[in-house]
């Protein structure tokens, strides 16, 4: 009964590699491809003058830092679109949610710039190479200040994540059919970092340097993924100038009722769910809210759409569909959204 249990499971792992292999020949994976530039740049940020540095006597207490810059990498192909692609990532992980799965195949960024878009790849403020402010840890190290106002930070464990992620009911059991490449959990664990945003009081600093990068940028389509999925809407209430579309990947909240729906005019919205969203109640209640926010922008004149992937035949996506094991599938059905609900658009 185990050794008919473990050939069918490396029967579905061949199956499911079998499958992916066939969507990068598709994509042309294993092709050269030509860049036409690439280069990093911080948008966002401002200064801070403080006596609380450091609390190491080798170095200065007392300065100027730069803090809530976010940084931003690109790649441009020879001939690219008339607008470009800016990827955000989500809680507890930085821009590298958007490159090389942790599997070894091709990530998003690469995908989309293969498909002759510029591709913008950030690190939210205070993640990444984005750099976080010590001053207020260091005020309470010192002596300074009282505990109870160090700023919250967060990191998800393994155990939590899976079901967040809805890589299986619990941990560490996996849902049927689920695409996530589970034999390469451990390199997917590595990725993920503490989280800063929690002590931020919103517009957290990523969205108002996110409208600085689409006025630089000129024309880019905000993709979010979970937390961030509801910055590009709110990045859009600031200024909407520069943002071509706006596509949030399952976000952990669409816009509330009293959202400024005019912030969207002429801006193409749509809203993406993966699979097993009826076994978790938290994300059914997401849904939900996003199918609410989707039939108000619709009704004041947004084009918005709400798509779950298994109703356009992409099946057993978790939430981390851009690592699943058809994720370029996913990417290649986006690209199709794209094309029509954006080319040509000025």
């Amino acid at each position: 009964m185990m050794l008919q249990s473990c050939l069918t499971i490396g029967a579905i792992l061949a199956g499911a590699l079998a499958s992916s292999s066939a969507w990068a020949a598709a994509d042309g994976a294993d092709r050269p491809f030509r860049i036409a530039k690439q280069g990093s740049f911080f948008v966002g940020g401002r200064d801070v003058q403080s006596d609380a540095l450091s609390t190491i006597p080798n170095f200065a207490s007392s300065g100027t830092i730069s803090v809530d810059q976010v940084y931003v990498r690109y790649q441009s192909p020879v001939r690219p679109e008339n607008y470009s692609i800016t990827l955000i990532h989500g809680c507890c992980l930085s821009g590298k949610s958007w490159e090389t799965t942790p599997d070894g195949r091709m990530g998003w960024d690469e995908y989309f710039l293969r498909q002759n878009f510029t591709v913008y790849v950030i690190d939210q403020a205070w993640r990444g190479r984005s750099a976080a402010n010590p001053t207020a840890v260091n005020v309470v190290k010192a002596g300074k200040a009282a505990a109870d106002t160090l700023p919250a930070f967060i990191s998800a464990g393994h155990e939590s994540a899976w079901t967040i992620f809805r890589f299986g009911p619990e941990y560490p059991k996996a849902f049927p059919g689920m695409q996530f490449p589970l034999e390469a959990q451990r390199e997917f664990w590595k990725q993920m970092v503490p989280d800063w945003g929690y002590s931020m009081k919103p517009p957290v600093p990523t969205v108002p340097a996110l409208s600085e990068l689409a006025q630089k940028t000129g024309r880019t389509v905000l993709i979010s993924h979970s937390q961030s999925g509801i910055y590009p809407f709110q990045t859009a209430t600031i200024n909407p100038q520069g943002i071509a579309a706006i596509i949030s990947l399952e976000p952990g909240a669409c816009p509330a009722a009293d959202y400024d729906l005019k912030a969207l005019k002429d801006i193409p919205v749509l809203v993406l769910f993966g699979d097993f969203v009826d076994k978790s109640e938290a994300w059914t209640n997401r849904y939900k809210g996003c199918e609410q926010f989707i039939k108000a922008a619709r009704a004041a004149g947004v084009s918005a759409e709400l798509v779950s992937l298994p109703d356009v035949g992409i099946h057993g996506n978790s939430h981390m569909m851009m690592q699943d094991r058809n994720s370029l599938q996913v990417a290649g059905w986006l690209v199709k959204w794209l094309r029509h609900n954006v080319q040509g658009k000025i």
